[in-house]
């Protein structure tokens, strides 16, 4: 049985991180808080929110035009999740009308270079995988009959 302390970090998990200071997880390991961050960076709207905040500081609505498609619910929450994480600062100004701008920590930043490859990765290559999955679907499409 195993106990889960914090945000459901298991025990064994949760000392090791507490008594080494360069402890690194196994992403591997089905209980290891790593796929925890795998899957906040694997997001979509993470990926373009950091791509987003790469050069300056900004302001939600402008964060919102520049990603296209993303609702303010999901964008909000979102946000919250990367400004809990250390990625995202959440800055508030004491101004009427009410201004509130987000920008990388210095955790996120380091995850800019990652992040810009996988999205540029994904633009050089999308036409090859949707070509793959149109032959893919033929294929099953002929076995089906």
């Amino acid at each position: 049985m195993t106990l889960s302390f914090g945000k459901g970090v298991p025990q064994r998990y949760y000392w090791d991180m507490r008594i080494r200071e360069s402890w690194e997880g196994d992403a591997f390991d089905p209980e290891c808080p790593t796929r925890v961050i795998l899957d906040r960076v694997g997001d979509k709207w993470t990926v373009l929110i950091i791509e987003i905040l790469d050069d300056s500081p900004k302001r939600f609505g402008e964060i919102r035009q520049a990603i296209g498609g993303i609702t303010p619910k999901v964008l909000t929450s979102t946000l919250r999740s990367l400004v809990a994480d250390g990625l995202v600062t959440r800055q508030s100004f004491g101004e009427v009308p009410p201004r509130v701008e987000y920008s990388l920590t210095d955790l996120g930043r380091s995850l800019q270079a990652p992040v810009t490859a996988l999205r540029r990765w994904a633009e050089r290559n999308v036409a090859e995988l949707i070509d793959n999955r149109d032959r893919q679907a033929e294929i099953d499409d002929a076995q089906a009959r």
